[in-house]
């Protein structure tokens, strides 16, 4: 048997689970529980409000502090309309690549920690190795903070996170910050000959969508070392409204992301949106008491800031051996662990370019990559 087929056999399993973020995921994580358990290990489930989710982690050694965490996200982006060529929900091997919805993004970090659960528990770890599973990372690092917050309660503390988003196995020292922000303006009906006797909710959330490209356009200028694009990006990901043709819309709503390299940036930028909708609800209400602008933010998730000489950057750079300092523009869970005072690092098998599109995929030489760098982290840790 190749020396893969404990990884590819958890990863297909992993795989199997349409874990898709509008989707409960507690089958896998009950699946995770039991693989542990089947090893005397004890893990311990952190549930959403409405416990139709949860996270998950787990101590692998002694329970003394200093240990590093792997840390991923069980959730996978929608296949909805995308043309898949296999089953998404079926791992599938041509040509030296596996195909599934989750290869790179990134249930193979997952594969990998539990394919080598046996050996780190086989070693003489000084140091305990955790296992931290999360939900809803995919749509703003939701399940993340809950985790963190009983990891930093009840768990000795960790030196160092390892998030394993697809990097290529490379070293990845920050990503920008995240925040979201659902928006609701309601107007009146009114037949559209008469656009005076009613308020189309979708012409003023028009506004609204032209300021935020406006903003974009803006953000262009601005620089920040090592991000691509470089400045703060906003994005209008969502749009539903009107019912037909020859009515002013009642209702109209969108869903936007900000993403900034800095905190302050995207507090500006939020500031100023929030400025702009409080105006326009006011001339909305003048026009038609019962509309108006309701903004609820979705999701807020800090950036991961560089910090060269910390626990996670040394022990990264160890591993792998690489030496340059990268940025990333999506958001993950690093930046939150930074912030609970656990440094952090991103460090993960596959390419950012393979997620979430049609026949995602992965080499299986980043597998084998991956797996050489669970093997000594384990032997670090058994130093």
């Amino acid at each position: 048997m190749s020396a893969l087929q404990p990884t590819l056999d958890i990863l297909a399993r992993l795989i199997a689970f349409d874990t898709t973020s509008r989707n409960s995921n507690l089958e896998l994580i009950a699946w995770v529980e039991d693989f542990l358990r089947q090893r005397g290990v004890a893990s311990h489930r952190v549930s959403n409000a409405d416990g139709g989710k949860a996270n998950l982690y787990a101590l692998i050694g002694p329970e003394v502090a200093g240990g590093v965490v792997l840390s991923g996200h069980t959730d996978v982006v929608p296949v909805d309309g995308q043309p898949w060529t296999s089953d998404p929900w079926v791992l599938t091997e041509r040509g030296g690549k596996l195909y599934g919805r989750g290869t790179a993004d990134m249930k193979t970090f997952s594969a990998l920690a539990l394919a080598h659960l046996d050996e780190a528990l086989a070693a003489p770890l000084k140091r305990p190795l955790m296992l931290a599973l999360s939900y809803d990372e995919e749509i703003g690092c939701l399940g993340a903070p809950s985790l963190i917050a009983d990891i930093v309660k009840a768990a000795p503390r960790p030196a160092a996170v390892i998030v394993g988003e697809p990097t290529s196995m490379r070293v990845v020292s920050a990503h920008k910050g995240i925040r979201s922000f659902l928006v609701e303006v309601t107007g009146r009906e009114a037949h559209s000959s008469l656009p005076d006797a009613g308020v189309s909710a979708v012409m003023e959330a028009l506004k609204l969508m032209e300021l935020i490209a406006e903003m974009g356009r803006e953000a262009r200028a601005m620089t920040h070392a090592h991000f691509h694009p470089p400045g703060p990006t906003m994005t209008i990901g969502k749009v539903e409204g009107g019912t037909a043709a020859n009515i002013l819309a009642r209702r109209c709503e969108f869903i936007w992301d900000l993403r900034s390299p800095e905190t302050e940036q995207g507090d500006a930028i939020e500031a100023r949106f929030r400025a702009v909708a409080e105006a326009l609800d006011a001339d909305i209400k003048r026009r038609a008491p019962e509309g108006g602008v309701k903004i609820t933010r979705r999701s807020n998730t800090p950036g991961l800031a560089i910090q060269r000489d910390s626990a996670a950057e040394t022990l990264a750079r160890a591993l792998t051996g690489d030496n340059e300092t990268r940025a990333v523009s999506y958001a993950a869970e690093a930046g939150l662990f930074q912030r609970a005072g656990i440094p952090a690092i991103i460090c993960g098998p596959g390419s950012i370019e393979q997620a979430h599109q049609p026949d995602e995929w992965i080499e299986i030489s980043q597998i084998e990559e991956g797996a050489a760098f669970m093997k000594r982290l384990i032997a670090r840790l058994s130093a």
